[in-house]
């Protein structure tokens, strides 16, 4: 119960680091992120402000194309963690009815997210599941230090003053069957 215990308390160690590594991958993805979005706030406004709501609703957006979200999976004590990415090159969106730098730049700019959006949501889910098991072991570990292992210690302190009283009454026994023997 011991090893255990200690194992388990290592496993809360061995994830914890984990969750801290995946939290520098994402402040700095974070980092990375700001510009991007700074310049996807200032092209919609751009854009809103030549267009309106509506026509820039009515802009064509990128095509899919040969874009496709690259998964690679792996785990780490038995915790399922993701790595994503988007690959392969977006599909030109379709001509507008009122073309527009403002609209190209806002198009553009908005592509420009998807591969750190998808990086930052993985590390997002990879950390939910890592606090999870964090959680889990961590309770385990509570268990055995505040219930198991003194339980255990318990009983065997009782078995060890019981076997003492039986040598007590064996010798008592042995000492009166050799005194009726003389």
């Amino acid at each position: 119960m011991r090893e255990g215990c200690a194992f388990l308390d290592e496993k809360c160690l061995l994830l914890a680091a984990q969750m801290l590594a995946e939290l520098r991958r994402r402040e700095a993805l974070a980092a990375q992120l700001a510009p991007l979005l700074e310049r996807a706030r200032r092209a919609v406004a751009a854009a809103l402000a030549r267009h309106g709501l509506n026509g820039l609703q009515c802009q064509p957006p990128l095509g899919a194309g040969e874009r496709r979200l690259a998964l690679r999976r792996h785990s780490i004590l038995g915790v399922p963690l993701q790595e994503v990415a988007i690959e392969g090159a977006a599909q030109p969106a379709s001509p507008p009815a009122h073309p527009s730098p403002e609209a190209i730049e806002c198009r553009e700019a908005h592509a420009a997210l998807l591969d750190p959006l998808a990086r930052l949501a993985a590390i997002d889910g990879n950390l939910a599941r890592l606090h999870a098991e964090h959680r889990r072991t961590a309770r385990r570990v509570r268990a055995l230090e505040d219930v198991l292992l003194p339980e255990i210690v318990r009983d065997c302190d009782e078995m060890e003053a019981a076997l003492a009283e039986l040598e007590q009454d064996e010798a008592i026994w042995a000492r009166s069957a050799a005194g009726r023997a003389r």
